[in-house]
């Protein structure tokens, strides 16, 4: 199974990311997580040890400069645009707690839309993680789709977008949505979190009555608390891993 995650920065994706992928592992799933965002963090919210020692990939100058024949910052006509990545998955992942986790980094943008080896070499092996990986991957993505493309976005079995109970997330969860209906993704779900009464939660049914709730995470002291301190955040509420654990019973299964 293939999971996008994506929502407006301080919304939970990156909490609901590292749950997911520690319920599936401790269910015995291999599993393979993406940290996606140029805020990359999912590493030490997992609790992997020294989580600002992980390059990310998009700053392995060498290793982008091998694989696509052109160094990063250097003017360069040509390189490669389908460069060789399937080997990096074992080389450069961190594991923790069997938790294989890849760190992104940011994707170069620009006005027209910038294309060069970093964002070759991401692009390559992003597709390669989601068409071709036998495992369960769960990518921590921005507010966005930018590392996806219409090549690689009809892998992804299920596109979750984290919402908050406020005006602007829903805006954002909006805006997700239509970018992901562009490039071809259709199974777009969303799930609630910090959700602390019914009134809040009949803010978001009622503005996105439109869209798919997998699942309401309530707001949880203890998960804020292990936020704060670098404690798991698994073992910190009980109420909200009941929740998680029913959002992943009603995630649809590749068929």
């Amino acid at each position: 199974m293939k999971i996008a995650i994506s929502g407006k920065g301080g919304t939970g994706k990156t909490m609901l990311a590292s749950l997911l992928s520690t319920i599936f592992a401790r269910s015995g799933y291999s599993v393979l997580t993406i940290d996606a965002d140029s805020n990359a963090n999912l590493a030490a919210t997992l609790g992997f040890p020294n989580p600002e020692g992980i390059t990310p990939i998009s700053e392995m100058t060498d290793l982008i400069e091998q694989r696509t024949g052109a160094r990063p910052g250097q003017v360069a006509t040509f390189f490669k645009l389908n460069p060789k990545v399937d080997d990096i998955a074992e080389k450069y992942c961190a594991e923790h707690n069997g938790i294989r986790l890849m760190v992104m980094g940011r994707l170069k943008k620009g006005g027209t839309g910038c294309y060069c080896p970093e964002n070759a070499l991401l692009g390559a092996l992003v597709t390669h993680l989601l068409l071709e990986r036998d495992e369960l991957v769960i990518m921590d993505m921005e507010a966005g789709v930018e590392h996806l493309g219409r090549g690689t976005a009809k892998a992804v079995d299920n596109m979750i977008v984290v919402v908050e109970p406020s005006g602007r997330s829903v805006e954002t969860a909006r805006r997700i949505r239509e970018l992901a209906r562009d490039i071809g993704l259709r199974n777009i779900g969303v799930v609630a979190n910090k959700i602390r009464s019914e009134k809040e939660k009949e803010f978001l049914t009622a503005n996105m009555a439109d869209f798919q709730f997998l699942g309401f995470i309530p707001y949880d002291e203890g998960i804020a608390e292990a936020d704060r301190t670098g404690l798991p955040l698994v073992d910190s509420s009980e109420k909200v891993m009941r929740e998680i654990k029913s959002i992943v019973a009603s995630l649809d299964k590749p068929k």
